[in-house]
């Protein structure tokens, strides 16, 4: 199981000292948390993608390539990459590029972001998020799996003729996870491309997560993509801890109590009953989170956010140090020792993707541009292809009335 950190790169001035860092200085801090992780043998360093304050995270790909040439092992990753809002071509040859860059060492989540405003600010409607995240992912995926693209949607400009460059390392596109915290149409999509899906649950009680999460498995299973404990599933967590549980709850209050998104609102007490916020010891930490699989099922990825509300550095260092060294080798003894030997217990990696592509080539040979998702070819029966693949396969318009958008 995978275990790391992400940020929202919120610059948050410190309750307790009244100092705010700038820009600048966030930005570079978000560079030493990512290395910091990977020195302390953390699996993943996660940023999301905003552009408005108190956010500076605005060019995901800019810090990530940055870390690829400054880290030895972690995996780069975002917790969003707005697929609603930027466009298909550009993540396409961005990501692509990262994943050169970095030898594979990366993924990506696809998300629709949590600022209604930017849809303008790139010049869509928020009215058209999900239609948006429909047809824009199933251009990306073109634009990864062929060479040569001719497209025409609702929302872009057509392409013709059109190559995305660089081509995703090894001829195999990135692992993509797509991140929801309440539109099952987007578990949906993660189902039917067989992808992972990750609940960032952070505001959310368990009971939500898991009717999110078994939807999915549901579904991943409908498409055929393996059984439902197979699906590839990630949670989003948030924890402080110190060895004393009240030195943890005093040390961390005023900082929940003026953070800029649940700050002035709910109690830490009765924000920590309703989701997964722990604050307290070590143990009560591992407690907390060994008991999540029991809802959810075995989960391949857990990522917390630690370095929010205007902690300062050395503390989010301290608690990287904590998270790695006390409480995730716990974790991943106690979820390992209990998951089922069929179960994945990583999402796979861009080695085991490209060993998997190249045994369907092997097993494919006679086969003329098979399609990587459905098995069928264009000199296949179309009857016969339009009802072994699910309603919309072909299309993004239809793959929208497949979702029920």
């Amino acid at each position: 199981m995978q275990f790391g950190i992400f940020t929202v790169s919120d610059v948050t001035t410190d309750p307790t000292t009244g100092r705010t860092p700038d820009d600048t200085e966030r930005v570079k801090s978000l560079l030493t948390i990512a290395q910091h992780a990977d020195q302390a043998g953390l699996d993943v360093f996660a940023t999301g993608e905003h552009h408005n304050p108190p956010f500076v995270a605005s060019s995901p790909t800019t810090i990530l390539g940055y870390l690829a040439g400054t880290t030895e092992n972690i995996i780069l990753s975002t917790s969003t990459t707005l697929i609603t809002t930027n466009d298909p071509v550009k993540i396409a040859e961005d990501y692509a590029m990262l994943q050169v860059i970095s030898d594979g060492r990366m993924d990506l989540m696809m998300g629709r972001g949590n600022t209604g405003p930017v849809y303008p600010w790139f010049g869509q409607d928020i009215r058209n998020g999900l239609e948006l995240a429909v047809e824009n992912y199933a251009l990306l995926r073109r634009l990864w799996d062929e060479e040569v693209v001719d497209w025409s949607g609702k929302f872009r400009t057509p392409l013709q003729g059109f190559t995305a460059t660089p081509r995703p390392l090894d001829g195999v596109a990135p692992f993509v996870w797509h991140g929801s915290i309440r539109s099952p149409q987007i578990a949906e999509q993660a189902a039917y491309y067989g992808d992972g899906f990750f609940h960032n649950n952070i505001f959310w009680p368990i009971r939500h997560t898991k009717q999110m999460v078994n939807f999915y498995r549901q579904r991943f299973e409908h498409y055929g993509h393996g059984a439902a404990d197979q699906a590839i599933v990630g949670l989003g967590g948030q924890f402080f801890a110190r060895k004393n549980s009240q030195a943890a709850v005093d040390e961390f209050r005023p900082y929940f109590d003026n953070a800029p998104v649940y700050g002035h609102g709910p109690t830490l007490e009765d924000f920590s009953t309703e989701t997964p916020l722990t604050v307290g010891s070590p143990q009560q930490v591992i407690d907390r989170y060994a008991s999540m699989r029991e809802q959810v099922g075995d989960y391949q990825r857990q990522l917390f956010l630690i370095d929010h509300a205007g902690l300062p550095l050395k503390t989010v260092l301290e608690q990287i140090d904590i998270l790695a060294e006390e409480i995730v080798p716990a974790l991943r003894k106690e979820n390992e020792s209990k998951r089922p030997a069929h179960v994945p217990s990583n999402p796979p990696t861009h080695a085991e993707m490209v060993a998997a592509a190249r045994a369907k080539g092997e097993q494919h040979e006679h086969v003329v541009a098979e399609d990587r998702w459905t098995g069928k070819t264009a000199e296949d029966d179309a009857e016969a292809a339009a009802a072994a693949t699910p309603a919309g396969a072909g299309t993004p318009a239809r793959q929208g009335a497949a979702f029920g958008l």
